[in-house]
Formats: structure tokens, C-alpha cells, sequence
């Protein structure tokens, strides 16, 4: 009996895993770029269609999403989103590793989730080695406009995270967040529901 761990398993367990030459793995990847595909390709206009495709698509979907055009991902089951999510244009989520996204979750445009990384040894690299670590992000969080957020990462409750930042390491709930790498410039507090407000 062979008990030869698949490369999908090693990739679920956190160990390095090659997806190349996984016929599994492969299948799903393509699988999730034709449903990428459809829904980049659906009329704006035709929201029915693109919140089917969504389903198809997510693996865990609450009430309400908007998710812009385009949107990339590479499983899209690894994928889990809360009520109320809105994306602008051009969010790309790489899900090899679980991605998750709290209630009222706020994203920018050209802002991307990256659970993928690779070896820095050269020779696991180039032989297609690769990991993934989980994302999870809060609830009440905004994430600015060209924000990266790396493998690992958790991004607490009520967090805001400012545009252009490279999100390395975890970020408490609460805070305003900016800079690559992306530190806590300070709490976000009750003074704050007077600016930029009527």
C-alpha cells in the first residue's frame, strides 16, 4: 500500500509541496482561472451571473459581496469571505494557503493576498518547491489602495491599513497601520468619527 503523502496534503500540512506535475492540483488551478475568467468577462450590468459565478468560485461567501472586475485567484476554495465584503478593481488573491475576511471588510484597488512563498534556497526554488501560510483578516477592517499583505499575516478587528503598504507581520485590532514594511503608526480612536465626516 502506498502511503506517499500527495503534493496537495503536503501543501495542507504547511511543508514545502511542488503543484507542477500534481494532476490534482493543476486541475483546480485551471478550474479557478476559467471561473475567473467568466466572471471577468460577465457584463457589469448582469450581477446575478457574476454573484453565481462568485459561489461557483469562493468557498465560503457572505451576504451581499461586491467584488469588482477583475479579480484573480489561483483555488478560490481556500477563500473565505464575510458579509458585506466590497473589493474595488483588480484585487488578486493567491490561495494556495486559506484567506480569510471577517464581516465589513473594505479592499482598494490593486491590493493582493499572498498565502504563496518560495524557498530562498535556490535549489528548492528552481525545483518548483513552494509553501503556503494561511491570511486572516478581521472584521471592520479597510485596506488602502495598493496594499500587499504576505503570507501568514493576520490583520486584527477594525484595522485600517494605508495605501501602498507591504503588510510583513501580524497587525493588532484598532489601529491605523502604513509603510513598507507596514508599522502601527497609532490607535484609531473615538476623535476620529469627526474627520472627514458631515
Amino acid at each position: 500500500m502506498d502511503n506517499k503523502e500527495t503534493e496537495k496534503q503536503k501543501l495542507a500540512a504547511g511543508k514545502l509541496y511542488n503543484a507542477g506535475p500534481d494532476r490534482q492540483l493543476q486541475s483546480e488551478l485551471l478550474r479557478a482561472k476559467q471561473l475567473c475568467f467568466n466572471f471577468n468577462q460577465t457584463a457589469p450590468v448582469n450581477k446575478t451571473e457574476r454573484l453565481h459565478i462568485l459561489r461557483q468560485l469562493i468557498g465560503k461567501l457572505g451576504k451581499d459581496p461586491v467584488i469588482e472586475q477583475p479579480f484573480y485567484c489561483d483555488y478560490g476554495y481556500n477563500i473565505e469571505i464575510g458579509d458585506y465584503f466590497y473589493s474595488n478593481v483588480n484585487l488578486v488573491i493567491l490561495d494556495p494557503g486559506r484567506v480569510s475576511f471577517g464581516d465589513h471588510v473594505f479592499i482598494a484597488p490593486n491590493c493582493g493576498f499572498y498565502t504563496a512563498g518560495h524557498p530562498l534556497d535556490k535549489d528548492r526554488r528552481n525545483a518548483g518547491l513552494e509553501f503556503a501560510l494561511p491570511i486572516s483578516v478581521g472584521n471592520d477592517v479597510w485596506i488602502g489602495a495598493n496594499v500587499t499583505v504576505l503570507p501568514g499575516v493576520t490583520i486584527g478587528d477594525g484595522a485600517v491599513i494605508g495605501a501602498g503598504s507591504v503588510v510583513t507581520k501580524d497587525i493588532p485590532p484598532g489601529v491605523l497601520a502604513v509603510g513598507n514594511p507596514c508599522r502601527v503608526v497609532r490607535e484609531i480612536s473615538d476623535a476620529d468619527k469627526e474627520k472627514h465626516g458631515g
